[in-house]
């Protein structure tokens, strides 16, 4: 049921009408085709644009990836060869520490042997020091030479500053200590005077020798006549030439020589020289012996009115008096203290 409407005036027959239908139905689809087509082959340009960026943006990454692999490859061989040059310095570095080490540890060794030998060297000389200070301190009481040795011992250990001699310095100060506390007799100044008086013995008037002390006589009035003058001149020579003196009973003198009175003045002083040798031996019997002599002698022989002979025997008095009878102590703890370090030690 085709309800159409009636064809109007001057309208085209229908036949007519299909074909301008027809032809308008066509021609939108054929703009769509067209529009398609130039879309497709739009697209298909864009994308042929895009692929050949794509490409060329590819070809420069690769490029520039091949640029940066032959950098890397050329780093890559300077960093082996740089390696390799490393590694032979380390070997050489290494080959010259191994050398220096084993230099170092024989340096070390020769260094231990020539200390060890040094101290040996210096303890024995230590040792062989305290040695004779002992034997002098025993026998003669020298204390300042033993004083001396110990002083001397302590500043060598002192110098050589190895831990291991404190000890061995500890018992060289006990000993020290000990020897400044003794009291000991000022040797130098008894020495000194027995010196002088010994020098003093040559010049010492004998009494067998000594001019008679004058006896005090009113003065006499000059003679006036020469034949008096004369007389007294020569009775002045005659007391000269012979003289008288008088020795009284409880002096039982011999009239002496030159001769004799030269080996009684030698006889002194030698004894004076032993009772010297016996003050720095302390050696205090032979001492007081030796002064004991000499006082005798001078008191017998010598003129005791004459200032000198009375100073001599003053002298020998103050000698006589000191005291050399001092008890020292010993130093054997130090000397075998000092022999005991030397003493090789057991391997552990």
């Amino acid at each position: 049921m085709n309800d159409a409407p009636p064809p109007s005036e001057g309208s085209t027959p229908p036949r007519e009408g299909g074909r301008t239908r027809r032809r308008f139905t066509v021609e939108p689809i054929a703009a769509a085709l067209v529009l398609l087509a130039a879309i497709t082959i739009w697209n298909w340009y864009d994308t042929r644009a895009e692929l050949a960026r794509t490409r060329e943006e590819v070809a420069r990454r690769l490029r520039d990836a091949e640029a940066d692999a032959r950098a890397s490859q050329m780093l890559a061989r300077d960093s082996r060869e740089s390696a390799r040059a490393t590694d032979k310095q380390v070997a050489a570095l290494e080959a010259r520490i191994a050398e220096s080490m084993s230099q170092q540890q024989a340096l070390e060794t020769l260094y231990r042997e020539l200390s060890q030998s040094r101290d040996e060297s210096m303890l024995a000389e230590i040792e062989q020091t305290l040695a004779i200070a002992s034997r002098e301190l025993q026998l003669a009481g020298n204390v300042p030479a033993a004083l001396i040795a110990l002083q001397a011992a302590d500043a060598r250990l002192a110098r050589a500053d190895r831990p291991q001699f404190i000890p061995l310095r500890k018992v060289i100060g006990r000993d020290i200590e000990r020897l400044k506390a003794v009291p000991t007799p000022d040797i130098g100044n008894l020495t000194l005077k027995l010196d002088e008086l010994i020098g003093t013995v040559d010049v010492l008037p004998l009494l067998t020798g000594s001019r008679p002390h004058a006896e005090a006589k009113p003065a006499a009035a000059p003679p006036t006549q020469w034949w008096h003058r004369v007389l007294d001149a020569f009775a002045e020579q005659m007391k000269d030439l012979i003289r008288i003196q008088r020795i009284d009973a409880g002096q039982s003198v011999m009239l002496l020589t030159p001769e004799e009175a030269w080996f009684l003045r030698e006889n002194v002083k030698l004894r004076l020289l032993h009772a010297r040798v016996a003050l720095l031996q302390r050696n205090e019997v032979a001492y007081r012996g030796d002064l004991r002599s000499v006082t005798a002698a001078i008191g017998r022989y010598f003129d005791t009115h004459d200032k000198a002979v009375a100073a001599a025997q003053a002298t020998l008095a103050q000698l006589n008096s000191a005291s050399l009878n001092v008890e020292v102590p010993s130093i054997a703890e130090s000397l075998a203290a000092v022999r005991n370090f030397r003493a090789p030690r057991p391997a552990r």
